[in-house]
């Protein structure tokens, strides 16, 4: 008798277990329509990407998730939760065959070195490839529930749409930056600097953030086409462009503002944090040797440095940086404006006996 309600008992289990599923399966594909719709009116591959973490979460409620693209510029991460940042990071720098972090651009999130990171333990990660034309990317989670059969369909159903939808507007941006960079050295040209430097303030508006700029030029730089010829000229434009670009964030914009004068977006950078890296980068330039047919040439560089006031734009930004690097050509060149202010510590207090 006991064995025949077991039977009985597992019998009606499976008949609800079915009757559940198919009624979760019809649900959870209704809404993942709706996500694919609108996945697909997305018009940069970070909307995408966030309306695929928003489609994971609803329907397959991941305790983390993550999106990682490689791109022309390095590995693009989308993280979620952030606190997890580290325990993935080694995970990404093996799977993509990096040496470190230092190339990984963190879509949704901004780190600093003192942010708390949890431990996650990575043992039910599970990861899903995405390859198509021009992208190359992977999605990783770790699932708060039990994956059914059907959920596989919703996952591949994801990937298929979100490469396809990804690949397409990274065409798009394609042809854009081409007709945004400036042919000989790969940054922005000073058209695509309006743009940027236009959000730029407005992002930092918004959100009361602070914003900075620096302005820079290379010095007596007629003195090196004179001497060594053009083209040795356009091979020192290069290369300082290059050696500016390695050692500023990925979040930062450079631009060639004109002949041989640059300028670069700071978000999130305090006028003194601005000044420190723009003397960073005088050293570094002041040190290079630039090897040229001509021969090798050595130059310097001078910097002016601006930060956004409340209530300004972005044309009196520029100005502001483009007054301060006036100054430091005045001031002798090869040199930051304004320059590092040292504060003295404060003197202790002398006692006087009576």
């Amino acid at each position: 008798m006991k064995g025949s309600l077991n039977r009985l008992s597992n019998k009606v289990s499976a008949v609800f277990s079915t009757l559940f599923s198919a009624a979760g399966r019809q649900s959870d594909h209704r809404r993942l329509t709706q996500y694919i719709v609108t996945l697909n009116q997305k018009q940069n591959p970070r909307e995408i990407i966030s309306e695929v973490s928003l489609c994971f979460k609803d329907i397959l409620n991941y305790r983390l998730f993550a999106f990682v693209i490689r791109t022309d510029r390095g590995i693009d991460v989308w993280l979620d939760p952030r606190m997890y940042k580290k325990s993935l990071e080694s995970v990404i720098i093996n799977d993509f065959d990096i040496t470190d972090n230092s190339n990984i651009n963190y879509l949704n999130h901004t780190f600093h070195p003192d942010d708390k990171e949890s431990e996650c333990s990575l043992k039910n990660l599970t990861s899903y490839d995405l390859i198509e034309e021009n992208c190359r990317a992977k999605i990783y989670m770790l699932p708060n529930q039990t994956l059914l059969n059907y959920h596989d369909e919703i996952v591949n159903i994801i990937l298929k749409s979100t490469g396809i939808a990804i690949s397409r507007q990274m065409n798009i941006a394609r042809l854009t930056d081409a007709a945004s960079l400036d042919p000989l050295t790969g940054c922005y040209n000073r058209r695509e600097f309006q743009n940027q430097i236009q959000r730029s303030v407005s992002d930092a508006t918004r959100h009361k953030k602070p914003l900075s700029i620096f302005m820079f030029d290379i010095d007596h730089f007629k003195r090196v086409n004179d001497t060594h010829g053009h083209p040795a000229g356009d091979e020192v434009l290069k290369e300082i462009s290059r050696l500016v670009a390695d050692n500023i964030r990925r979040g930062d914009t450079l631009a060639r503002y004109g002949g041989e004068e640059f300028i670069a977006i700071l978000p999130e950078t305090a006028k003194h944090k601005a000044i420190e890296l723009a003397d960073r980068l005088r050293l570094k330039i002041q040190s290079k040797e630039i090897k040229t047919d001509s021969g090798n040439i050595k130059v310097t560089a001078s910097f002016g440095i601006a930060e956004l006031h409340p209530h300004a734009d972005s044309s009196r930004l520029v100005k502001d940086a483009d007054e301060m690097l006036y100054k430091s050509k005045l001031s002798g060149r090869n040199r930051v404006m304004p320059g590092l202010i040292k504060i003295a510590p404060p003197k202790k207090a002398v006692k006087i006996r009576h």
